[in-house]
């Protein structure tokens, strides 16, 4: 008896999981272990959904999903030819409507809104605004909404109107309002921003890098949002379910002379 109590307090117990409770992801750097947010909706995307065509662009292959493809584009993209962007397969464009100064914390508009959301409106396609902010404060965030708001009112939009919070890179943080800022205070500007789009009964969207989806927003509080997801490569490996994706930064798109950004938006088929 003796020696079976001896033997029990020589058998060693399994080290606990390090990773209990959480998942694998690549975070836009490295593959690394995060904890999911509760009652976020997981993406179902495999790498075997998707393909890459020889000029560069990624379509969806899966059976779950109807496709379109997508560009977006601010005043840096200079003078567009719509019916050229049109003509070769592009079926939405998301248009800069206006940003924040990163610096003197005011709201401008983007020089070429208007002519890109009335010509490719005119060459038939969908259009969407996003607003580039630099908000600091909900207050701020909303007032960036309303602003949106009434850019909007004055063009045919039927994608969701987007809040794009982005950490500014290369610039001194000095000079930079929102250098600092926390997720939690992220996550309160945009759910201020969707609260705001909503209430005037449009549906808004948060577009976010991977590093963003994972570590700065709570997905669990933006929700009733459309995801738009920044995670360039050749399928979409976001874990957490998403309407557009943003698979490149640096398109090719006749009419467009400019490198540009190429998305994917997924329509659920139903039966």
């Amino acid at each position: 008896m003796l020696l079976a109590v001896l033997l029990a307090g020589c058998v060693r117990q399994a080290p606990a999981d390090p990773h209990a409770g959480m998942i694998e992801v690549y975070n836009g750097a490295a593959h690394a272990w995060v904890r999911p947010w509760q009652d976020v909706p997981e993406s179902a995307f495999t790498q075997d959904d998707f393909a890459q065509n020889d000029d560069g662009s990624v379509t969806y292959t899966g059976t779950r999903f109807c496709i379109e493809q997508g560009v977006d584009v601010s005043n840096f993209q200079g003078e567009i030819d719509w019916s050229a962007v049109a003509a070769s397969g592009i079926q939405f464009a998301y248009i800069q409507a206006g940003y924040r100064g990163y610096t003197d914390g005011e709201i401008h508009a983007d020089l070429r809104c208007a002519q890109n959301a009335e010509n490719a409106r005119a060459a038939g396609l969908e259009i969407g605004l996003y607003f580039f902010s630099q908000a600091v404060t909900p207050e701020e965030a909303e007032a960036e909404a309303q602003w949106l708001l009434e850019t909007a009112s004055a063009f045919d939009v039927t994608l969701p109107l987007a809040f794009d919070w982005e950490v500014v890179d290369g610039v001194p943080e000095k000079e930079v309002r929102t250098a600092g800022m926390l997720g939690s205070e992220m996550t309160a500007c945009a759910a201020a921003f969707c609260d705001a789009i909503r209430a005037a009964g449009k549906t808004p969207a948060v577009y976010a890098n991977r590093w963003q989806g994972y570590y700065d927003y709570d997905l669990s509080q933006l929700n009733d949002a459309a995801l738009w997801i920044s995670a360039p490569g050749s399928w979409d490996d976001f874990y957490y379910a998403h309407t557009f994706w943003q698979y490149s930064y640096e398109g090719s798109v006749p009419g467009i002379s400019t490198p540009v950004d190429r998305n994917l938006r997924f329509l659920p088929i139903t039966e």
